[in-house]
Formats: structure tokens, C-alpha cells, sequence
């Protein structure tokens, strides 16, 4: 028996359904509009939903849609199909070219687009309640050690996923507490054995509540094991507050992982080429600029013509920011001089509307954001992104409470959520690490997209750039 336990949380009904619907579509279109085909552009067809299929279960899978343990909410669930379904559309529309460039192919595959995303929204609504149908007579029958308060929580979650179970009762984790509320329960765990066997039960769930509980509950495993029943512990000693949690095995070791930043391998992939992508192309398009500016900065004012300076990136990481030189050359040293006239609150950052570091050139320079361009060139080695969190100076970091660092948990970027939210009128660094915590909490591609478009909105009124 293959005792691997690698689709234990996968929902095969809906893997089924998928692959029934887009049967049923193709069938449908087939039976309308199939005649019209002749055998090359038949056979054509028929590897294009093949191939549509597949990407389209592939993407469904890492949107975790076939996972039982997935909360089943329709909105959310709609969002993640219609993704997937256009991932699949596009792919195999590129195609199409290749394998049935016929106009009739075209239109046979329009129709087939049409039918299988009406049959997907027929599935959502249905395929709930048809698992709990047909797996209404195998639930397995199921006990809960500990206080029914104690589950509450843990119920209220169980109904809102796939993973169904037929409760028998609760069992006090120790005798006193039948004293008190023994209507509640069936037993005590003491004696499991025989409620096991008194109440036919398939499987048991044990709520830890406190690390001294495991060494109490080790033997209640075993017991369970024993008697072929399945045994789930559910850990709720880790206040994991605002992360993210996902539990994975390594060899024979459960791992659960809790987490504050993505960690989507194909999402940071895509982030990266975008950022290799916008580099390259910011790099090209502003060449000209940056010609111009170097020789305006090396005309209004000795030195050179880059600001190099180590800057701390993703956690804690140093590196060489490059920037057009906006300052004079003794502008680190006359910084002490003017704090008392710094405009961020807290004391962490420093800025200053009229500082007189600034040169003339410099002035325009930061008006324009020009200053910024060479960090495409940062973009591009992957010390910094093109949107992320203000990369800051080491002074700065040093000055960092703990829940500051947070800030520097992902790649510092060229802009950010609050470069575009009036960056020169937030005076309360708390209120920056706010909006950057913001941005780490709520990231996905969409959102990068849409900082970089209000960006370029910013950069066109040349404002809050000082």
C-alpha cells in the first residue's frame, strides 16, 4: 500500500468536475458546430482543449482550488477560476496560429470559451453541495478532545472548507471537567479506548493549547495508532497575530511556517522578470536624460557625477545605491549641523525642504526625479526592484524599533506605495512604515502595476519631490 500522503488534502471531485466541463463544452460546440470541420482542423481542435485543459487544472491547483482545507467562499473562488480560465485562453490562443489557423477553427473555439466558462459558474454553485451529497454515507465519524469553547473557533472553520466529518461528541481532556459538564461530553481521554470502540470512532482531533500538553497527549497518539485510528493535532499555541501560515512535511517532519511576505515561487519569478524587463527598458528610453544630466552635474559642480552610498536592502542587506549627485561634496558632514531642522518626526529619516546641501543642477534634478534614474541599473544586478520600500541608510536602520524592521523584510524599490501617496507631506516615519506594512501585507503583481502607473502620474505634475 502506498502509505505516501501527497494528495491527502486534495479535493479529487473537483478535479473531476473540471475535466467533466470542459468535456461537456467540447462536446457541446462539437455537436453544434463540428460538421464545419474537417478532419486536420478536428484533430487540431481537440489537442488546443487538451492543452487548455491541462493549464487550465495546473493553474487551478496553485490557486490551491483542489485543496480540501481552502475556504469555500464564491467570490473568491470566482476570482481564482476566471484567473486560471484566462491563463488557459491566452496560452492556447497563441496556438492556434500553429495548430488550426482556420477562421472556422476560430469561431469553433470562441463558442467552446463561451460554454466552458457558463459550465465553470454552473460548477461553482453545484460542486459544493454534490461533494457533501456523495460523501454524505463515508464521513468519517469524529471526536473532539477538549472543551467545546475550545473549538468553536476551529468548527467555524471546518464548515467553511471540504473536509467533512460526522461529529460524534467531544471528550474532556481530564476527568474534572466531566464534574462540571458531564452532559457535554462522552468521556474522558483516559479512557479513549473504549469510547473508540463504544462510539465507532474513525478519527479524533486533540486541540494543544500549551507545549506542556504534548508529552500528556503522546500516549493518546499511540493508542490511536494503534487501534487504526486517525489522530489530528491541532496546534494553537503559536499567536501567529498578522502572518500567514501554511504547514508542509519535510521527510517525516510536519512543518508549519508562518509568514508576513509572499512567498509564491511563481510570483516572485514573474516580479524578477519584470523588474530584469523594466530595467533594461528604463535603462534604454532614459539613456539620452542621463547623458544630459551628467554633463550638467559635472558643469555646475566638482565631483563626480554619480552618488554612490550603501544602503540596506531585504533584510538587512548592504549594498551601493546609484544616484545622479544632487549634493555637494561635504553634504554628509554639514547633516549634523542641520537636524535640528529635520522635518520627519520620530528622527529615524531626514528631510528638509530647503536644504542647502542641494546644488542647482541638484534642485532640478530632484524636482524631475532624474536624481533616481540609475537605480534601473540596481534593478537590473537585483539588489532593488522597480517598486518596493525607500531603501534606508545604515544611520537609519540603526535607529529601528523591531517592528520597524519589517519595512526591509522584501527588495527596497525604485518607488512605492508611498512615494505615491504625497511622500513629501508624511512628516511621521510611523506613518511611512504604515503604508510600507501595507504594501507587504497586500502585494500581488496587480498591485505593482498599479503603483507604477500612479508613478508616472506623480513624475508628470512634479510633485512631492524634494
Amino acid at each position: 500500500m502506498n502509505k505516501s500522503n501527497a494528495g491527502a488534502n486534495t479535493n479529487t471531485l473537483q478535479i473531476l468536475l473540471d475535466v467533466l466541463m470542459v468535456v461537456c463544452a467540447f462536446a457541446i460546440d462539437y455537436w453544434l458546430n463540428g460538421s464545419s470541420l474537417d478532419d486536420q482542423t478536428q484533430v487540431g481542435m481537440m489537442v488546443l482543449v487538451a492543452v487548455f485543459l491541462l493549464i487550465f487544472i495546473l493553474s487551478n491547483k496553485e490557486e490551491y482550488l483542489y485543496n480540501v482545507t481552502m475556504f469555500y467562499y464564491l467570490d473568491r473562488v470566482y476570482r481564482k477560476v476566471t484567473k486560471s480560465f484566462l491563463m488557459a485562453t491566452i496560452a492556447t490562443a497563441a496556438l492556434m496560429n500553429f495548430i488550426a489557423p482556420s477562421e472556422e477553427a476560430r469561431k469553433f473555439y470562441l463558442l467552446f470559451l463561451i460554454n466552458a466558462y457558463a459550465l465553470a459558474g454552473v460548477k461553482m454553485f453545484i460542486s459544493r453541495p454534490l461533494n457533501r451529497f456523495l460523501t454524505k454515507g463515508s464521513m468519517p465519524r469524529t471526536a473532539f478532545v477538549g472543551r467545546r469553547g475550545q473549538f468553536n473557533k476551529f468548527r467555524y472553520f471546518l464548515d467553511k472548507t471540504s473536509i467533512q466529518v460526522n461529529p460524534i461528541g467531544y471528550i474532556a481532556m481530564q476527568r474534572t471537567d466531566l464534574e462540571n459538564a458531564a452532559e457535554e461530553y462522552l468521556g474522558c481521554l483516559e479512557d479513549l479506548e473504549q469510547l473508540i470502540r463504544e462510539h465507532n470512532l474513525d478519527q479524533v482531533y486533540i486541540i494543544q493549547k500549551n507545549g506542556e500538553e504534548l508529552p500528556f497527549t503522546q500516549k493518546y497518539v499511540d493508542l490511536c495508532i494503534d487501534m487504526g485510528v486517525t489522530v489530528r493535532l491541532v496546534v494553537d499555541f503559536y499567536k501567529r497575530r498578522r502572518a500567514n501560515s501554511y504547514v508542509s512535511t519535510v521527510g517525516t517532519y510536519p512543518v508549519i511556517t508562518y509568514h508576513t511576505i509572499t512567498l509564491n515561487s511563481y510570483e516572485q519569478m514573474i516580479k524578477r522578470t519584470m523588474d530584469i524587463l523594466g530595467g533594461l527598458v528604463g535603462i534604454i528610453v532614459f539613456s539620452p536624460i542621463m547623458l544630459v544630466t551628467a554633463i550638467a552635474i559635472k558643469l555646475d559642480s566638482p565631483g563626480p557625477v554619480l552618488f554612490k552610498q550603501t544602503r540596506v536592502g531585504q533584510n538587512g542587506r548592504h549594498f551601493k545605491i546609484y544616484k545622479f549627485r544632487s549634493m555637494y561634496l561635504d553634504a554628509e558632514e554639514r547633516k549634523k549641523e542641520l537636524m535640528a531642522q529635520n522635518e520627519m518626526e520620530g528622527g529615524v529619516m531626514f528631510k528638509m525642504k530647503d536644504d542647502p546641501r542641494i546644488t542647482r543642477v541638484g534642485k532640478v534634478i530632484r524636482k524631475l526625479s532624474i536624481d533616481e534614474l540609475p537605480q534601473f541599473f540596481n534593478v537590473v544586478e537585483g539588489t532593488m526592484s522597480l517598486v518596493g520600500t525607500r531603501p534606508p541608510t545604515l544611520d537609519e536602520v540603526e535607529k529601528y524599533q523591531r517592528k520597524q524592521w519589517r519595512r526591509i523584510s522584501i527588495k527596497p524599490g525604485i518607488t512605492g506605495l508611498w512615494q505615491v501617496s504625497g511622500r513629501s507631506k508624511v512628516t511621521n516615519f510611523d506613518d511611512i512604515v504604515e503604508m510600507d506594512v501595507e504594501y507587504i501585507d497586500n502585494w500581488s503583481l496587480l498591485s505593482d502595476i498599479k503603483i507604477m502607473l500612479k508613478t508616472v502620474a506623480v513624475l508628470l505634475k512634479h510633485d512631492d519631490a524634494y
